[in-house]
């Protein structure tokens, strides 16, 4: 069965399939989608969440294994199958056919894999999958359509904007959904619902501080602490919004938890970092931060950032831009 992104949440709030396959160019359709799956069938009672993220050296009977184990917990289990090539291998192949000719009873899978050509979607195994569960290729809208999928965006969270500012936005972030997405979440932070002026989009979208978070991120990833910190002075010079830096601030801390725990179960840097959505060439800075920080230093590090966020919105006392700076020097700590 193959469904469209726009019809995920409808196809959600009625019965589950046992098998999700998602594929696609553009990850950030695809974590949404998997995001969504995996929240519907939290709520149905599978409680239970294997992840299973197939490497050079991944033994295809642990997928076999995790069927066949009962959940921990009395309740139903989601398998979470990530294979990051595209390519199971021959043995792969041969497995993947035959769990979806008998898919386990209590056990919703969900496999995840890159955009699939023409060629891989004739596979064997790969028909077999879409023989038995819903298939849903994520690919990111033509640019012509991108203004469209931003406008729906801004309506989540009560804004819109009129057809000049969208086609501005569309054209500065070239197609490339990840950053658009970010665009609109960085609206939410400056300005309250309601509709947006093409001024007020410029000026976001076009990055005119001098000191630019995402040299911040970079400094936290590197250990730089005096950068952290001339760059955190810097932006609060330039009136840089807290809940954005903030933001950025939070979702590296959120994916390096998430590695270090994976790895502390024992996973590779490859495989943790491939659970928290990091591929490639982007993950050579998260190695040399993982290298320093441990479980228990992401943990405190992501308390501060909740108590510092109580402070932005007024709820506890401080100097926010001081706890910014604490937070900064705990994760550059060696």
């Amino acid at each position: 069965m193959q469904l469209r992104a726009e019809q995920l949440d409808s196809h959600l709030k009625g019965s589950l399939a046992p098998l999700y396959v998602l594929h696609g160019d553009e990850p950030l359709l695809v974590i949404e989608a998997a995001d969504s799956i995996r929240t519907a069938a939290r709520a149905r009672g599978f409680t239970e969440r294997e992840v299973l993220v197939v490497t050079q050296y991944f033994k295809w009977s642990a997928l076999a294994e995790a069927a066949g184990n009962m959940s921990l917990f009395g309740g139903d289990k989601l398998i979470d199958l990530r294979i990051p090539t595209g390519k199971p291998g021959r043995d792969g192949g041969d497995v993947l056919t035959r769990f979806a000719a008998s898919p386990p009873a209590g056990t919703v899978t969900l496999i995840t894999l890159p955009q699939m050509d023409w060629k891989a979607q004739k596979s064997a195994w790969f028909g077999a999958l879409s023989a038995t569960g819903v298939v849903m290729e994520l690919n990111a809208p033509p640019l012509d359509r991108l203004p469209d999928w931003l406008a729906a965006r801004l309506a989540r969270q009560q804004q819109s904007a009129d057809r000049e500012a969208l086609d501005f936005m569309a054209t500065h972030v070239e197609g490339n959904l990840l950053a658009a997405n970010q665009e609109v979440m960085k609206l939410a932070l400056l300005h309250p619902p309601g509709e947006l002026t093409l001024e007020q989009v410029r000026n976001a979208v076009m990055d005119v501080a001098r000191y630019d978070v995402e040299d911040l991120r970079q400094a936290l990833l590197a250990g730089d602490a005096a950068r952290a910190s001339r760059l955190l002075d810097g932006l609060r010079a330039e009136g840089v919004a807290a809940p954005l830096v903030l933001w950025i601030i939070v979702a590296e801390l959120r994916t390096l938890a998430i590695a270090r725990a994976e790895m502390d179960a024992g996973r590779s840097a490859d495989e943790a970092l491939a659970t928290a959505r990091i591929f490639g060439a982007q993950q050579s800075p998260y190695r040399r931060a993982l290298a320093r920080l441990s479980s228990g230093a992401t943990r405190t590090a992501l308390m501060q950032a909740a108590r510092l966020d109580r402070m932005i919105k007024g709820v506890a006392r401080g100097d926010v831009w001081d706890e910014f700076l604490q937070i900064a020097l705990r994760i550059c700590a060696r």
